[in-house]
């Protein structure tokens, strides 16, 4: 991932205004926008040694006052994130003692270390052999022609939709777009439906990546509270009904990151409160079909009333239940809306990889189900392998047993997840802090996310590791607060 500003000198002002989350509800601003500008140069996400916008520019690009600016640069320099040179600016830079983190420094963990920022799972060596050797004839059958399917490939589209009536949901193709996976489904969902300045409601968690797209839309967010035990309808709907957003982006199956399942009533209840808002829901079922101790749920948009179903769009994907490399999601929504992201998304990829949709057709078109019942098996497996470490290891710390999805959502009883991410990075583990899954600064510090996606014995060997750099002792919190790349 390329940093800010590489290939130039300066970063702009927009570009940067574009990366920083609102000022507007945290006080000190200065100190909120300090802390986010020293973690994106941190990340690798800005790049060292290039200068920062004059602060007149950053000002207005931020709709704040120049003393805010000053004082914002004046922490940067004092925190070591920045340097002045007389009559050149402010550069950015890297405090002592500190290397980059996010993609850099993952690069940099030894062999030895154990990824769990990421909840994703690879494919079988054996199956995605056999699965090219089948599609090896149907992708010489594509040669001759240009390859580009702005739609996707039509017999895929086809099968989704066959996938989305099979669950509920009467779908025909010309309601199905094939996207690069779920974030260029999201992304494009809100390049088009939404402009700078709407209101999109948002889960307080969520998936980290999301908001991040919806930051760079410069959507503002209306946030709705998701507990352990799941989401109060009520409040919900009151916030559908006096902020009226235009949309609200929903995880209502196995939801990222407490595995929170919303119950049928619940969504039925949404539902008619957006129709009513005249909100579009954007309902992410990424997760939907990992389910471990109920069956899969139906598509959210089957509890609408008859007809009812007309500003939800139901995003899908490939890379929960297969293999991220795919790179193969979906979309479903309304044919006139398909057609609009399709013109739409023309302007950035022309079309998905002709190889890659026949891989996902193969493997979603396969009898017997192909690699997730075993899956499923497998994480049931790791959960409990998970659970049992914890117990053992860290008995101090709670959790809900999730019924799908990958990970576990775990309140470590003290505000330490952010002191406790860096330091065990010295022990070979990456995980994330709940504050990078918020959608506010400073909030749900007492929790980690943790995923059951790797084999039993690594997971206990990272929980081995977590109870050791807790027992080391924690650095203070003014050390900590990365942002990262999270599946």
């Amino acid at each position: 991932m390329d940093g800010a500003g590489r290939g130039g000198s300066t970063l702009g002002s927009r570009q940067l205004a574009a990366m920083l989350p609102d000022p507007a509800g945290s006080r000190p601003a200065y100190r909120h926008l300090a802390r986010a500008i020293g973690a994106l140069i941190l990340d690798g996400r800005i790049a060292l040694h290039v200068r920062l916008p004059a602060e007149r520019e950053m000002a207005a690009a931020l709709g704040t006052s120049r003393a805010t600016i000053t004082a914002v640069y004046d922490l940067l320099r004092e925190s070591g994130h920045a340097r002045s040179r007389q009559g050149a600016g402010t550069w950015t830079a890297l405090p002592e003692g500190r290397a980059p983190s996010g993609v850099t420094r993952a690069l940099g963990l030894p062999g030895a270390a154990i990824d769990l920022a990421r909840a994703s799972l690879g494919l079988p060596e054996q199956t995605l052999a056999d699965a090219l050797a089948r599609v090896a004839p149907r992708l010489a059958e594509h040669a001759h022609t240009p390859g580009y399917h702005p739609y996707g490939l039509p017999e895929l589209r086809a099968v989704v939709a066959e996938r989305f009536t099979r669950r509920g949901l009467p779908t025909v193709p010309d309601q199905v777009l094939v996207t690069s996976g779920a974030q260029h489904a999201l992304t494009l969902v809100l390049g088009l439906l939404a402009a700078p300045g709407d209101r999109i409601a948002v889960e307080n968690p969520s998936y980290p990546n999301a908001l991040e797209a919806i930051r760079r839309a410069r959507l503002r967010t209306v946030a709705v509270p998701v507990a352990d035990t799941g989401w109060d309808t009520g409040i919900v709907a009151s916030t559908l009904r006096q902020a009226v957003p235009r949309l609200a982006y929903l995880i209502p199956d196995f939801h990222n990151p407490t595995g929170c399942l919303m119950p049928a009533g619940e969504r039925a209840r949404v539902l008619r409160a957006a129709q009513h808002a005249g909100t579009w829901l954007v309902v992410d079922e990424t997760l939907t079909e990992l389910a471990l101790d109920v069956p899969a749920p139906a598509p959210f948009a089957s509890h609408a009333p008859a007809g009812g179903t007309g500003q939800v769009v139901t995003i899908g994907s490939m890379s929960k239940t297969h293999w991220a490399g795919l790179r193969v999601g979906w979309l479903r929504a309304p044919s006139r809306l398909v057609t609009e992201l399709a013109a739409q998304r023309v302007a950035s990829d022309m079309g998905g990889s002709v190889l890659d949709q026949l891989l996902a057709l193969d493997l979603l078109s396969a009898a017997d189900g192909g690699p997730l019942p075993d899956r499923l098996v497998r994480l049931r497996g790791q959960r409990a392998a998970l659970t049992a470490a914890l117990a053992a290891e860290l008995p101090h710390w709670r959790w809900q047993l999730p019924p799908g999805g990958l990970s576990l959502w775990v309140d470590l009883g003290a505000p330490v997840a952010s002191a406790l991410a860096e330091r065990v990075l010295d022990h070979g583990v990456r995980i994330e802090g709940g504050a990078h899954f918020a959608t506010d600064p400073g909030i749900f510090e007492q929790r980690l996310r943790i995923p059951y996606t790797a084999p039993p014995d690594t997971l206990r060997e990272a929980v081995r590791r977590l109870a050791a750099a807790l027992a080391d002792g924690l650095p203070p919190p003014a050390a900590a607060g990365r942002q990262h790349w999270i599946a």
